[in-house]
């Protein structure tokens, strides 16, 4: 039984918490391995709605084991604000159902205040941040001045590792005209929260290791979509971390080899929060109908989210650079009752077509979409569990992306629910 790995294959909020809570029924083992609390998996169970962060989709599920890998930045307060409020829904969230690796890095009160100043200070040219530290506390990974989570069982060692790191971030804060952090500002909370997140610290590596000579199925839960990643996404208007498949390995200590079947989950439309080009972007009634339909809303902040036709061009990209083997293809039944569809197939940039999205700002920010139009359906798709109970042009529809992003749709969401959805292909079975 193979491994497998969900990861976004447009610009994020594809519907990733779903579909992996779905697939975790047949795994062991729910790891995320980057991104922090900036990313949002909404879950809707027997009508209870789980609002997930940092925690693993699959914690939800009685039996499973969650890994947070030392790819993720952890905020340790929002983490375990997050295990009380799924704790008041009947989730109960122990050391024995969630592992942490003790290497990975923290995100602390200063690194929001950086993000945030730097944003204000960008006045009109905003990236779009979620303002909430993730950027910063990257940067202090790799600059190696980062704090992570071992560092709390060390607290006289921590106070010189504190100052070390204000000495970079209050020069940072000064600069930005905004106030500077006393060292206390951070100690205080990270030695009152120490005894409550350290249990939960261990040797992810080595743990991952044991449960796959142990034939025990993994399933990684990737944050993000593969057009914000930070090397092949809409830069600079990307997230801080690779959210490919290929850093489920890199980001929680497994081999390459073990990852497994490459799931990427896509929308039947496309929807980008925060700053950044989309081309097939709509600005009229049909966009606002997407985003009514589809409660475009992002699960972390709240923000609203910019609603498109499909982009076949990017999502044929994101399997290309994500050795992705099958698409599961999300919210089918918001295209419901719409006479004509629209799928991307190419863009246009003075006067020349191109079958990719080119790296530099600018002709990102100037291509036009070429679109195929497609016959729409007025039967309704919602929560369809089989291929038979779809109308005809819905599944040409799909037959048409699938030629079209040269990958198959393995799996079919129809509502959010978790059991309405369409399995063509066990990604588990290869």
């Amino acid at each position: 039984m193979a491994n497998v790995a969900v990861v976004g294959a447009q610009w994020g909020d594809e519907g990733k918490g779903k579909i992996v809570d779905w697939l975790s029924n047949r795994a062991d083992v729910v790891v995320r391995f980057q991104g922090g609390h900036n990313a949002g998996h909404t879950l809707v169970i027997n009508g209870v709605e789980y609002r997930l962060s940092l925690l693993p989709s699959g914690v939800v599920r009685p039996g499973k084991l969650s890994i947070i890998g030392h790819g993720v930045v952890v905020d340790p307060w929002a983490l375990m604000a997050e295990i009380d409020a799924i704790a008041e829904k009947g989730v109960t969230v122990t050391p024995e159902s969630l592992l942490i690796a003790e290497n990975a890095p923290l995100i602390l009160p200063v690194h929001g205040m950086v993000d945030r100043a730097r944003e204000a200070a960008r006045g009109n040219d905003k990236l779009g941040t979620t303002g909430r530290g993730i950027g910063p506390a990257y940067e202090d990974k790799v600059g190696r001045r980062a704090i992570r989570i071992c560092d709390l069982a060390d607290p006289d060692g921590l106070a010189d590792k504190v100052a070390q790191l204000l000495l970079h971030h209050n020069a940072l804060l000064r600069g930005l005209d905004a106030p500077e952090m006393h060292p206390s500002e951070i100690l205080e909370p990270l030695c009152a929260i120490a005894p409550r997140l350290l249990p939960y610290a261990g040797v992810v590596w080595q743990r991952l290791d044991t449960l796959r000579r142990d034939g025990r199925r993994i399933l990684f839960e990737g944050a993000q979509g593969a057009m914000l990643d930070v090397d092949g996404g809409t830069y600079p208007f990307v997230t801080s971390s690779n959210t490919l498949a290929a850093q489920a390995a890199a980001g929680s200590g497994i081999g390459p080899g073990a990852v497994g079947f490459i799931l990427g989950i896509c929308k039947a439309y496309t929807t980008r929060v925060g700053a950044g080009p989309f081309p097939t972007e709509l600005h009229d009634a049909i966009g606002e109908r997407l985003g009514q339909r589809g409660r475009e809303f992002g699960t972390v902040t709240g923000r609203r989210r910019r609603c498109g036709w499909f982009d076949a061009v990017l999502v044929r990209q994101a399997a290309i650079t994500g050795g992705i083997d099958g698409i599961a293809l999300t919210k089918l039944d918001v295209l419901d009752g719409l006479d004509t569809l629209k799928v991307c197939v190419a863009y246009r940039h003075r006067g020349r077509l191109l079958d990719h999205l080119p790296s530099a700002p600018t002709v990102q920010a100037e291509v036009e979409p070429v679109f195929e139009n497609l016959e729409g359906w007025h039967e309704s798709t919602q929560g369809a569990r089989s291929w038979a109970q779809l109308p005809a042009t819905a599944i040409k529809y799909i037959k048409r992306i699938e030629e079209l992003i040269e990958t198959p749709v393995t799996l079919l969401s129809t509502s959010p629910e978790r059991d309405d959805t369409i399995l063509m292909h066990d990604p588990f079975a290869d």
